[in-house]
């Protein structure tokens, strides 16, 4: 089992992002895995820089440790194109450190460049789409390519490493578990959902299964459930609607009536290690074996320290 670290770029500006990575491979994480957005969830989280830049200057500034997109949409607001160009850049600046994910992506920030944003269906066709142009590009030499949604004309990657990108597919049901299969590396989830993995492996997939922990640490448990609220309640709302908003106040909107008892139900909270442990078991009994702390505690040197201080042992004991 792998441990990894999620960047919020929402939460945090970019020196600050750059300085917790640094930290995180001090502290003993096996990766780090940085959210893909236009915009933050909600208006208070007050950030949402350029993901591409900043895990460059990750790279550059660490050694050890792996970097991953969790996750980057490559059908609307960017073209599959750029992203192959992008990822294969990161691989060879990185030394071969990089793990694309990728999803379908949210409304939140594709509907930014004007050209609509898809009913599920639609996303799931253009996404497939967009790793065959990314597997294309990254066979070499000049490629077209005509789909039902996006094309391609006479491009090709000039710099590409020996060893690809993993890729990694955000899936939350048959559909996109289907696509992770076929032309994924690995399977990225946000619920510890054993049919998730079961449907991947019966499927062909054979790679790496990426899941992220909601937890919020802080030395005093009410502490940490407010700090959840105010910065991530958007999360107890659902994929149906963390798919469909638009904006930042349209999640404040929808998750208002989010209660200080729905987080503690949703987010492993406050101090004890014990708690921790269990919420991330269960997604390792679920058949994940790279899981990220998605910390939303107040304090993130803080809990960088209780990661190596105290729960780095326990967890990997459970792999």
């Amino acid at each position: 089992m792998r441990i990894g670290y999620k960047l919020s770029s929402e939460g945090f500006g970019p020196n600050e992002i750059i300085r917790q990575a640094v930290r995180a491979e001090q502290v003993g994480f096996d990766f780090v895995e940085m959210s893909d957005h236009f915009h933050p969830w909600l208006d208070s989280q007050g950030h949402s820089s350029f993901t591409w830049t900043v895990l460059g200057a990750i790279a550059a500034r660490t050694d050890r440790i792996e970097l991953a997109t969790g996750v980057t949409c490559p059908s609307v607001r960017y073209h599959p194109a750029i992203i192959a160009q992008a990822a294969a850049t990161l691989a060879l600046v990185s030394d071969n450190r990089f793990t694309l994910g990728v999803g379908a992506g949210e409304r939140l920030n594709e509907h930014v460049v004007g050209q609509g944003f898809p009913g599920v269906r639609g996303r799931h066709e253009r996404l497939r789409e967009a790793l065959e142009i990314i597997r294309l590009l990254w066979s070499g030499g000049y490629r077209s390519y005509e789909g039902k949604h996006l094309q391609l004309d006479d491009a090709r990657v000039f710099d590409l490493p020996e060893q690809l990108p993993v890729i990694a597919v955000a899936a939350s049901g048959e559909a996109s578990v289907t696509v992770a299969a076929e032309l994924g590396d690995g399977l990225f989830a946000t619920e510890p959902e054993a049919d998730l993995v079961q449907t991947y492996k019966r499927l062909g997939g054979q790679g790496p299964r990426y899941a992220e922990v909601p937890l919020a640490w802080a030395p005093d448990e009410q502490q940490a459930v407010r700090a959840a609220w105010e910065t991530s309640r958007w999360a107890v709302t659902g994929w149906k609607v963390m798919s469909e908003l638009p904006n930042p106040v349209n999640f404040d909107a929808a998750s208002r009536t989010v209660t200080e008892d729905d987080i503690r139900q949703q987010f492993a909270v406050g101090p004890d290690p014990d708690v921790h442990v269990q919420a991330v078991r269960t997604y390792v009994e679920a058949g994940f074996d790279h899981i990220v702390l998605q910390n939303a505690g107040p304090d993130p040197d803080g809990f960088l320290d209780f990661f190596q201080d105290t729960l780095a042992a326990r967890l990997r004991a459970l792999g």
